[in-house]
């Protein structure tokens, strides 16, 4: 558009175009947090893991799968949950009951919150016919226990357990505890069978191993530090 000049120029400036706010950047849409819950569908493919339980009480051996789901993966919230869990044996004495307790255990794996309470109610139970020593010398009180102390082991790996074990000044302690108790003791058949630990160890009441010797007029575990004097 031509604009006609009839009037005598007495000033100027030169009009620039004024520059424009840059817009604000377009947050991204906040993702929702992907959480366990009873409903949420199960995927194609599933990630598992599987422990064998052997115990004196059979000549078969319990196999224990449990399989994770995976939380927000690709994201810094990512986690792994158990999902469901299959036992299996070749003996049938308990497969009523341990069909009835993987689908429990499944259940409670499947709803949301802080399901690690179930690691102490099945370590709790107690067989009325009594208990046996797994290898390394622990006690378990019946075969439910042992199937908890699986799914510890388990909860563990995922990182919903921390890892309650010795800090390295007490495994320093206990590795010169045992071997001033082995140079006292200079004698093989005072190890047990295993290499573990003294064959007339006591049991020890904290860590359920019978790993309790009388050192320095002092009963002290040299599985667990555990000392009754303190």
């Amino acid at each position: 558009m031509t604009t006609k000049i009839d009037k005598k120029i007495i000033s100027y400036k030169v009009v620039t175009e004024e520059k424009l706010p840059e817009p604000a950047p377009e947050l991204a849409p906040e993702t929702s947090m992907e959480s366990m819950h009873e409903k949420m569908e199960r995927p194609e493919m599933l990630l598992g893991s599987t422990y064998k339980i052997k115990t004196p009480q059979s000549d078969h051996a319990l196999y224990i799968t449990i399989n994770d789901m995976i939380l927000n993966a690709g994201t810094p919230h990512q986690e792994r949950r158990p999902y469901e869990i299959f036992i299996n044996s070749k003996n049938m004495e308990h497969y009523q009951w341990v069909t009835a307790l993987t689908r429990v255990i499944s259940a409670i794996f499947r709803k949301s919150g802080d399901i690690t309470f179930l690691v102490e109610e099945l370590k709790g139970i107690f067989d009325p016919k009594g208990g046996y020593f797994k290898k390394g010398g622990v006690f378990m009180p019946s075969l439910v226990a042992e199937i908890g102390c699986a799914i510890e082991t388990h909860m563990r790996m995922c990182g919903m357990l921390k890892d309650d074990g010795l800090d390295e000044h007490q495994r320093k302690f206990l590795a010169a505890k045992r071997k001033e108790f082995e140079a006292r003791h200079n004698d093989t058949a005072s190890i047990d069978e295993k290499g573990e630990f003294p064959a007339h160890a006591m049991l020890c009441n904290k860590c359920s191993t019978k790993a309790l010797v009388l050192m320095d007029g002092c009963m002290t575990c040299l599985n667990c530090g555990d000392s009754k004097c303190g």
